[in-house]
């Protein structure tokens, strides 16, 4: 299935499928996005769910954030598909990927099996380390 055909699908049943996470309180949600985009370099976030790629709360703008929470819904799937292959008895802490002008990271809610924290950033105004201590803490707090 073409990623366009993933987005199609996601929007028209995501809706049903999104059981398999817990609702997020509002003002928990709102809180840990707007701490998210006050990160330095911080262009947009989203909190998803990666059973289906249906966003359960974003914010900023710039990006199609449906179109790239779908495809890194996949990234998130097949990183554990694959320590699950090896045998490895760990679990995802977050994953960075870095492209010419942005860091994009995903980290993984351990509260909430299926669900996931997206930041894009904006390479040339954002400190990595500190950027990825700001969503763990977020990650944390996030109450469902």
């Amino acid at each position: 299935m073409s990623l366009i055909q993933r987005v199609s699908h996601y929007i028209k049943g995501c809706a049903n499928r999104l059981g398999a996470a817990t609702p997020i309180a509002a003002n928990n949600l709102n809180a840990s996005l707007a701490t998210l985009q006050s990160i330095d370099g911080a262009i947009m976030s989203a909190i998803v769910d990666s059973s289906s790629g249906m966003i359960l709360g974003q914010a900023g703008t710039g990006l199609n954030i449906e179109t790239a929470a779908v495809g890194n819904m996949e990234v998130v799937l097949a990183k554990i598909k694959t320590i699950q292959a090896l045998g490895l008895q760990e679990s995802i802490e977050d994953i960075l990927i870095t492209i010419d002008t942005q860091f994009h990271i995903i980290r993984p809610i351990a509260a909430q099996e299926g669900v996931f924290i997206y930041l894009i950033l904006a390479k040339s105004r954002a400190n990595l380390a500190t950027s990825r201590l700001t969503v763990r803490a977020v990650e944390a707090a996030l109450q469902f």
